[in-house]
C-alpha cells in the first residue's frame, strides 16, 4: 500500500498526538457490497500485521485484511462536506453507489 503526500500529512498529524500511539488499517464485513475500511489506533502491533512505512509514517496493515487491499493507495481527502481518507484499491470488483463498501 502507498499513502499519498496529503495522506501522510493527516497520518502525521493524527500520530503526533501527546499519546502516541499506532494507527491500524483493516476491512470490516458491513455495508451493501461486503466490506468496508475501518481505522483504528492501537497500542502495539498483533502477531501478525503488516507495517508500512513511507516517508517516516508508519501504519498497520491487519493481517486479516491484506489480500483485500494490497496494491491500493490511501489518500486524505478534503471538500465543502467531507474530510476523510480515500482508498485506491485497483483489486476491487463491486462496489456499492456510495462508495462506502467494496466487494473482492
Amino acid at each position: 500500500m502507498t499513502l499519498t503526500p496529503s495522506a501522510l500529512s493527516q497520518l502525521r498529524r493524527l500520530l503526533s498526538q501527546p499519546d502516541p500511539k499506532l494507527i491500524r488499517i483493516g476491512v470490516k464485513n458491513r455495508g451493501c457490497s461486503g466490506l468496508a475500511y475501518h481505522l483504528e489506533y492501537v497500542e502495539k502491533p498483533a502477531a501478525f500485521d503488516e507495517t508500512v512505512e513511507q516517508e517516516g509514517v508508519r501504519v498497520l496493515i491487519d493481517s486479516k485484511a491484506l489480500f483485500s487491499i494490497i496494491g491500493s493507495e490511501m489518500d486524505w481527502v478534503e471538500d465543502k462536506l467531507n474530510r476523510r481518507f480515500v482508498f485506491r484499491n485497483p483489486n476491487i470488483k463491486e462496489q456499492c453507489g456510495c462508495g462506502e463498501s467494496f466487494m473482492v
